[in-house]
């Protein structure tokens, strides 16, 4: 072998090193944690449908509404099994799944993620979180919002989707949650905009209603979006309040090209930043192959290998725990 060759193959297994490095110690944590998924709508993307995938975030919303409607209750779980199959296949040890519960699907997502915990209660620990897609201020999308509140594990929620009447929205979320001793995933700030500022808004509401420690950020994509100053007293309300955050980076990795000014940022929320300041953070895949998603599917490293790559975040031990001990607080596991 030349001397080239040499030290290519050097430098060859110093990066598989790396990766395995990483994985090992994943591994001696138990294995990944997958703290935010949709695996009742996952694997539904067809050629037929692919185009669909170029619609707006809000539009995909609706969009979703045909596949919910025309899925069984077993096509939902073989969805869900199936999901649950690659992320066992990944040593992922446990995951926590948002399900729609809402007046179009009914409770067939329900009726599925009983079989499929039922199924794998052994082998993977599942945490289930409610889809407030269609809201909670309408009268029929609150009585779903209720039925599925008493079904899952974490109540989740969507402020955006009942706008202008955004503090109503978290403070069903807040007071369903505090009545059920449960803790509460929100979905805030996805359009990667300095005019959102839902996940303040969100650390407001937690004080305001003693839910400190209880309650987790999913997303907050648009922190980036503002200047430093503003972020970094950010951290220190969302470290006192104890508000967590999920991060899923393929997930946002698409945000849209925009002429709107803001300080130069990508559309990941900056790890690199709230790890020092304290705050806890999960990693999850979000959706998996479906309109909203249809080229990811659901591979852990991936996640891991862009969070770190988009913040520049090469500190492996935290990393591993993003991966790992941060997930099962962010789930309410440990």
């Amino acid at each position: 072998m030349s001397v080239i060759n040499k030290e290519t193959n050097k430098r060859g297994n110093y990066r598989n090193f790396l990766k395995e490095d990483i994985l090992a110690k994943i591994s001696t944590k138990g294995g990944f944690v997958n703290t935010h998924a949709h695996l009742d709508r996952a694997y539904t993307i067809t050629p037929e449908t692919l185009h669909l995938a170029n619609a707006s975030l809000k539009e995909k919303w609706f969009l979703v509404d045909t596949i919910k409607r025309e899925s069984t209750v077993h096509q939902i779980y073989d969805r869900m099994a199936f999901g649950i199959e690659v992320m066992l296949n990944q040593g992922v040890q446990a995951i926590g799944s948002f399900i729609d519960v809402d007046d179009v699907v009914g409770d067939k997502c329900i009726k599925a993620a009983q079989i499929v915990r039922d199924e794998f209660k052994s082998d993977i620990n599942i945490k289930y979180i409610n889809q407030a897609l269609k809201g909670v201020i309408d009268p029929d999308a609150k009585k779903w919002f209720d039925i599925g509140a008493q079904f899952v594990d974490i109540i989740g929620g969507l402020p955006a989707k009942d706008k202008g009447h955004e503090n109503e929205h978290i403070d069903i979320l807040m007071e369903t949650a505090k009545s059920l001793g449960k803790p509460v995933h929100v979905h805030v700030d996805q359009f990667n905009t300095p005019k959102e500022k839902e996940t303040e808004n969100l650390v407001k509401k937690t004080i305001q209603h003693n839910m400190q420690g209880k309650v987790t950020a999913i997303h907050s994509i648009s922190l980036g979006a503002h200047p430093i100053e503003y972020r970094q007293e950010m951290y220190k309300m969302m470290q006192e309040a104890g508000v967590m955050i999920i991060t899923c980076p393929t997930a946002w990795i698409d945000s849209r090209r925009s002429e709107e000014l803001a300080p130069i940022h990508n559309s990941i929320v900056p790890v690199e930043e709230l790890i020092p300041a304290g705050i806890t953070v999960g990693i999850g895949t979000d959706n998996i192959a479906d309109i909203l998603k249809p080229f990811t599917f659901g591979n852990m490293w991936i996640e891991l290998r862009f969070l770190l790559e988009s913040c520049h975040y090469y500190n492996i031990d935290e990393l591993v725990n993003i991966s790992t001990i941060n997930g099962l607080k962010v789930l309410g596991i440990k």
